[in-house]
Formats: structure tokens, C-alpha cells, sequence
């Protein structure tokens, strides 16, 4: 797995054009990432810019005051819990976030994940500050368009979805195209990509040597993560699926997650 710091513009962006963008940024505890979109079409990205870039922005002081046709910013959580939407309600919340390992700086988010499901997540309050400044109803969680889009392309009952950035791993697991499992997982190397893998699919009575593992992310085709993985499991191979047209020069898997983020309507809260 690589540390990537990279950016990409279509020759045609142009700051004069943002009202007919998409503008989409991922945020993580101390850096984030953006995208930009014009009609289906990736036209600009650029990864690991640090958080204070985000909250007092001088590099990028332009790209982000402009004013785009949508913006969708995916929130990170530091702990979560899933509760089906019919179980759901407001009052109910105050004794759910129980659940959650809540700092004192942190800030409780419940949200729509998909028909079946509530997440109920806390990030910093830093984080959802900064997010408020750009219109809080503009955020997500920030593995939904990731889980959105897999769930549209019918996912296999016998397959896992990993998505990896820097040492964190998320797992995701359909049955019958709905979402059966997610959780994230912080791993160091490769042994432990393998050992949370591996756990997963025995909690879920999934056979190794009959399941299939789609990876995106922060690893490359070849790499030794795959090869570890493609040791105990069925395949182990990037996740080639696309929801933006891409240029030749970015790979699918590698920016699956934040172009996911267009797949997202305006955050629904709850």
C-alpha cells in the first residue's frame, strides 16, 4: 500500500464553469481529498491535502469559495453503529449514541444509509464546523456513495468488498443485494488486512476458498496485500468498478470511494 499524493485536471476546468460542477470532498481526522465532476465525467482530484486547508483554505482558496452546481462532503466516524429504519426515532437517539465511543469534542450525526438501514456516527466537532461553513446539509457519511454503488451493481452473496485508506479497512458483505455487513477495522500491514478479512468471512460462515474479495482503495493491482489475500481467499483482485468517466491516467479502484460521493442526494438527517 502506498501513500499516494496525487492530483489530476482536465484541461478543460475552468473556476468559471463551477456552477455546472459537482464538487465532492472526502474528509479524514487530519487531511481530506477532492473531486470534481462535470456531467458524469471526473475533471479534477486531489488527494491528502491537510485538514487546516480545508477549515482556513489559502492553497485552494478559490476552488473551494466557488460556487458549484452540488457539493457533497463525506463526514469520517470515529465509531458508528447500524440501526434498521424502522427502528429508528429521534428520541431514541440520546440512548443510542451510547453505543458509540463518544469523546468529549465529538459530535453525534444520525443519517439515512440506505432504505434499510440508519448509521449513527460521531466525528469532531472541528470536522463538522468546517462542515457547517459549507452547508451541513451537504454532508454524508463517508462510506455511503462507496456502499451505494456497489449495492447498484449487483453485488455477489459469496463475495466481500474491501475498501483500504492508509491503515484503515473497511468490509462490506451483501446477501440477496442488501447490505448484511459493515464494519472498519485499523491495520497495520499486511498480515493484519489479512487476519480482519479472514475474521469477517468466518463470522459470516462465508468459505474462503469459494469467496471473492473486490478491492479499492489505497493498494495496486499486484501488490502484495492482493497477493497475501489471494493466499486464503477464492480472488483477490482491484475493484475495477466505475460511476464517473475516468481519463486513462486515474485507475478506477483508487478513487471509487470519493466518486461514489456523486451518487449521493443531499445528506438526509434524521
Amino acid at each position: 500500500m502506498n501513500e499516494h499524493n496525487y492530483t489530476y485536471h482536465d484541461d478543460n476546468f475552468s473556476l468559471d464553469k463551477t456552477e455546472d460542477y459537482t464538487l465532492l470532498i472526502q474528509v479524514e481526522d487530519k487531511s481530506f481529498s477532492y473531486a470534481i465532476s462535470n456531467n458524469g465525467k471526473l475533471i479534477a482530484w486531489a488527494e491528502n491535502y491537510p485538514f487546516d486547508e480545508l477549515s482556513d483554505p489559502q492553497e485552494l482558496l478559490d476552488l473551494l469559495s466557488a460556487k458549484y452546481g452540488q457539493m457533497i462532503i463525506g463526514l469520517p466516524a470515529h465509531s458508528f453503529t447500524l440501526v434498521p429504519a424502522e427502528l429508528f426515532s429521534g428520541e431514541r437517539l440520546p440512548n443510542l449514541a451510547r453505543f458509540l465511543d463518544v469523546r468529549a469534542d465529538s459530535k453525534v450525526i444520525a443519517q439515512v444509509l440506505d432504505k434499510e438501514n440508519i448509521i449513527i456516527y460521531n466525528t469532531s466537532e472541528a470536522i463538522v464546523s468546517t462542515a457547517e461553513e459549507f452547508g451541513i446539509r451537504n454532508t454524508v457519511f463517508t462510506s455511503k456513495g462507496w456502499l451505494t454503488a456497489i449495492a447498484q451493481n449487483n453485488p455477489g452473496n459469496d463475495c466481500l468488498y474491501l475498501n483500504i485508506e492508509k491503515e484503515k479497512l473497511e468490509i462490506a458483505h451483501f446477501a440477496s443485494g442488501k447490505l448484511r455487513f459493515y464494519n472498519s477495522f485499523d491495520f497495520n500491514g499486511n498480515d493484519e488486512l489479512v487476519y480482519f478479512t479472514v475474521l469477517v468471512a468466518n463470522e459470516l460462515n462465508l468459505e474462503a476458498k469459494h469467496t471473492s474479495l473486490y478491492v479499492s482503495g489505497n493498494i495496486d493491482a499486484g501488490s502484495k496485500g492482493l497477493s497475501r489475500l489471494a493466499e486464503f481467499f477464492n480472488v483477490a483482485e482491484v475493484n475495477n468498478l466505475q460511476v464517473l468517466q475516468l481519463p486513462a491516467e486515474v485507475v478506477a479502484h483508487r478513487v471509487l470511494s470519493i466518486a461514489a460521493l456523486s451518487l449521493c442526494a443531499l445528506s438526509e438527517a434524521v
